[in-house]
């Protein structure tokens, strides 16, 4: 099929699902300026990530999860949300998209106002206490560490300050996992969007989805290990294809 077939297929699943999940990864977010920490020039290409079991008991391994961590913050806190979060959010306003499960931790997804976000690995827009599960601003924090080279404690505590994303190793949160498992599961239209399908069990989404009956589609610039499984693949631009999705949407 050609690129504007393939986009009104999409939109005619999409009117007609019933129920639709869009599953995001690093790729919509790339498009807002936000590096894939696994590409060329990301943070994981400069300096290995964290394990969460070393940041626990090593005082030197916290210090170098917070540079990193304030590398990577001027990024986050420029990026804005670009065409594909807009189109997403607009589905699930238009009750065409019940909302997304993603694995990104910037924030992009309710910025452009999308609702119902299930946030597999967490949000980088706040920091928590280990012990207490106070949360600050990272914003200040950043900044304290950024002059002093001191990892902050917590002020009500003293505990252990990380920002609230998952690090590796440190295990997903039963409870979002669940309810992403069952959204799957539930929905008629499953959309994997700039995810490379191979981060478990997050990847695992999409093969639910799919047994339990749901269209899958995946929109990602490189292949996937579930393109054979899938009953359309979109390559090119995640906020081409999305918007390019949307006006057909909009045209009825």
């Amino acid at each position: 099929m050609s690129e504007q077939q393939d986009w009104r297929q999409v939109a005619q699943w999409l009117c007609e699902a019933g129920s639709a999940v869009a599953f995001t990864g690093a790729g919509i977010s790339t498009e807002s300026g936000i590096p894939d920490f696994r590409s060329p020039g990301g943070v994981w290409s400069k300096s290995q990530p964290v394990m969460y079991d070393d940041f626990l008991r090593s005082a030197e391994a916290r210090r170098e999860y917070w540079r990193q961590k304030c590398e990577s913050h001027a990024d986050f806190s420029a990026a804005r949300p670009n065409a594909g979060h807009g189109a997403l959010a607009r589905w699930e306003e238009a009750g065409l998209l019940w909302g997304v499960i993603t694995q990104n931790i910037d924030g992009l997804h309710q910025d452009a106002g999308s609702r119902n976000v299930l946030e597999l690995h967490g949000t980088s827009r706040a920091i928590e206490c280990l012990e207490c599960h106070r949360r600050y601003d990272p914003g200040p924090l950043v900044k304290e560490f950024l002059a002093t080279g001191a990892v902050p404690a917590c002020d009500a505590c003293g505990g252990l300050l990380k920002h609230a994303t998952i690090s590796f190793g440190q295990a997903l949160p039963p409870e979002v996992l669940e309810e992403a498992a069952r959204r799957s599961r539930e929905c008629g239209l499953f959309l994997a969007i700039g995810s490379s399908l191979v981060v478990e069990p997050a990847a695992s989404l999409p093969r639910l989805a799919h047994a339990a009956g749901a269209k899958l589609v995946i929109v990602n610039r490189d292949p996937t290990g579930l393109d054979g499984q899938a009953d359309l693949v979109l390559r090119g631009s995640i906020g081409s294809v999305l918007e390019g999705v949307d006006r057909l949407v909009t045209e009825g």
